[in-house]
């Protein structure tokens, strides 16, 4: 059946939006963990629907505003996660772990610059998605719905094109700061990143859904501006510190 709409909720740090069908729901990203009630209330009282309703769950990335929540979902509607194929996991070992929780500490410090409160967001950090996908696949259940490998942020974003309507979700790709716009403060893997926003450019979207900035089209001004000015070596926590310190 043909896509009703695509709305957003408001979650701790972040939008989460929802395609809404008449006999089915998917959610484009997993939002934080203290987002899991917003999202079963939104569908319960706001779309008069079962939650079981909720088919599917993407996970674009494995930061905490984006994954937090799926597991914890799939508990309360019995929902499929779907993300990456990755053979290891983002959190890995370790040096995994203490990334994770430099990660949480970092959407805390997001959390109080828009006056939000603490809210806890620990999840594991080792995701088991019931269905993994690549480039090209579609999401299980969601034909409509095209999958494309957008790394840079992370080495294993993704991007989801609802081609018959030219709308897209780029996750955290780029973000909407006020009126402009501009790249996620981390960036793993520069070249990729390039390469995700030039894929994003030749698909020439309708209409941009942000994880952070709302929704909207974008110039081709653009996306030749975030690749202008995609640093030259990788921006992290980890590249940060040392420069800092080195300095």
């Amino acid at each position: 059946m043909d896509l009703i709409d695509i709305v957003g909720i408001e979650g701790y740090i972040q939008t989460i939006y929802m395609a809404v069908y008449p006999d089915k729901l998917l959610l484009l990203d997993g939002g934080c963990r203290t987002d899991v009630a917003k999202v079963l209330d939104y569908i319960k009282d706001t779309l008069g629907r079962p939650v079981t309703d909720l088919k599917v769950v993407m996970v674009t990335h494995m930061h905490p505003d984006h994954a937090g929540g799926a597991v914890l979902l799939k508990q309360a509607t019995g929902c499929l996660i779907v993300s990456a194929d990755k053979e290891k996991p983002w959190y890995f070992g370790q040096a995994g772990r203490d990334l994770q929780m430099i990660d949480i500490g970092l959407s805390h410090f997001v959390a109080s610059r828009q006056g939000k409160g603490f809210e806890p967001l620990w999840y594991d950090p080792v995701l088991v998605p019931d269905i993994a996908v690549k480039e090209g696949d579609t999401v299980p259940g969601f034909a409509d719905w095209e999958i494309l490998e957008t790394p840079g942020h992370t080495d294993r974003d993704l991007t989801l094109w609802h081609r018959p309507s030219h709308v897209m979700y780029t996750a955290d790709l780029i973000l909407r700061i006020k009126q402009g716009y501009t790249a996620p403060y981390l960036i793993t893997l520069p070249d990729a990143y390039r390469r995700s926003v030039e894929k994003v450019r030749a698909l020439a979207p309708k209409e941009v859904l942000f994880a952070h900035g709302g929704r909207g089209a974008l110039k081709d001004k653009v996306y030749l501006d975030l690749i202008r000015r995609t640093p030259k070596e990788p921006r992290t926590v980890y590249h940060t510190l040392q420069h800092t310190f080195m300095r």
